[in-house]
């Protein structure tokens, strides 16, 4: 056999293994993906089992809320994707939040006068459980975020900050802010402007003037 035979014929050994490994490959691909498919139904059938186990527990302690949301999200399932469905009818997930967002809403709205649409967490949180009453469900700040982040589709502008050791939550889009045209003013009439100068002239306190700045 010529040398040119046994060199095509080595190339047509190597493209037919290839081709085998290849082949090989996807079908171990596939396998794997079977497997990953069936483990994750496993797991929201276990979910839903604990949540179902649990519901009442879920809905009144926030704390434990936080953990089982995210081991919701550590598999993909997203309770507050809609105000319909199975979550929403066990656990109540989307009106909950949807009440918790108006209630923020009216809570940034009723103080933004005095603190230029920039308000601590902490001070959200007591005066939207003011507003609930005290036979209302019990809510953390990790609530007050995810309904925050429910209300980004409205384009509301509402965002979570974390300004040094403190959360904030800016109730007003950067681009719509008062305080800023206000320290605009102060630099056109002082020809230039600093932290200092603006908590001086607005006794506002530190975080607002460092996020307007």
């Amino acid at each position: 056999m010529s040398r040119r035979r046994v060199g095509l014929a080595r190339i047509h050994y190597e493209m037919a293994s290839k081709e085998q490994f290849r082949e090989a490959g996807n079908t171990l691909a596939a396998t794997e993906i079977e497997q990953l498919q069936s483990q994750l139904g496993l797991f929201k059938a276990n979910l839903e089992e604990f949540a179902r186990k649990h519901q009442k527990k879920i809905r009144s302690n926030p704390a434990f809320r936080t953990q089982f949301q995210k081991m919701c999200q550590q598999i993909g399932v997203d309770p507050l994707a809609s105000n319909k469905g199975f979550w929403a009818d066990l656990l109540g997930f989307g009106d909950f939040y949807y009440e918790l967002g108006i209630q923020i809403i009216e809570a940034c709205m009723a103080t933004r006068h005095i603190n230029g649409g920039l308000i601590a967490m902490d001070t959200l949180k007591s005066q939207i459980e003011t507003m609930r009453g005290g036979h209302a469900q019990a809510i953390n700040e990790d609530d007050i975020v995810r309904a925050i982040k429910n209300l980004k589709p409205l384009g509301s502008g509402y965002q979570v900050l974390d300004i040094g050791n403190q959360r904030m939550i800016r109730s007003v889009p950067k681009e719509f802010n008062t305080d800023q045209s206000q320290v605009l003013a102060i630099a056109q009439a002082k020809f230039y402007v600093t932290a200092d100068i603006v908590i001086q002239e607005t006794r506002w306190t530190k975080e607002r003037v460092e996020t307007t700045l």
